[in-house]
Order: structure tokens, then sequence, then C-alpha cells
């Protein structure tokens, strides 16, 4: 059997139009800040507003989290394997 890969997501602010459908796909992981626009939330909650801030994808919400990066109208989510950083959704994935 395939080990399952542990992955990362991102979020580019300067792409984001803050539509929100990453915040509906995984309200746990994705929130808006005042600005308008999503970032990532750390596992506490922590909302991470450093650009380039990245969190791991909890095992139960990575469906949720491909799923928010093939929908964003901004294509600014990125879902990346933690390993060897290859696109697995998002900007320069082979969706």
């Amino acid at each position: 059997m395939a080990e399952e890969r542990e992955l990362e997501v991102s979020i580019d602010q300067d792409a984001c139009t803050g539509d929100g459908l990453c915040v509906q796909y995984a309200p746990s992981v994705f929130e808006f800040d005042i600005d308008g626009l999503a970032y990532v939330k750390d596992s506490d909650g922590e909302l991470l507003t450093t650009a380039g801030s990245q969190v791991n994808v909890p095992e139960h919400l990575r469906l949720d989290i491909v799923n928010a990066a093939h929908d964003c109208p901004g294509e600014c989510i990125y879902v990346r394997d933690r390993r060897d950083k290859t696109a697995v959704a998002g900007p320069g994935a082979d969706d």
C-alpha cells in the first residue's frame, strides 16, 4: 500500500479575490482577516498573517483543502507535499 502524502497549504494574498470558497470548505484552516483576504490558521486556530505562511493539512480535511484549491477563483491556494514541496493542487499542480 502506498504511503499517504503529508500535505501543507498556503495562500498568496496578492492573488486572493476574497470570494471565501476556501473558508466555506475548511473554516478550521482558512479564515478572513480584517483586510477581506483569506489566510491560513495554525492547529490552535491562530490566524497566520505573515506572507507565505503555511500549515499542515489535517488528514481528515485533505479532500476539502484540495477542492478549495481547485475551485478558488483567484488561484491563490497552494497545496504541496510537505517532504518534496511538489504541487498537489492549485497553481503549478497537474490538474
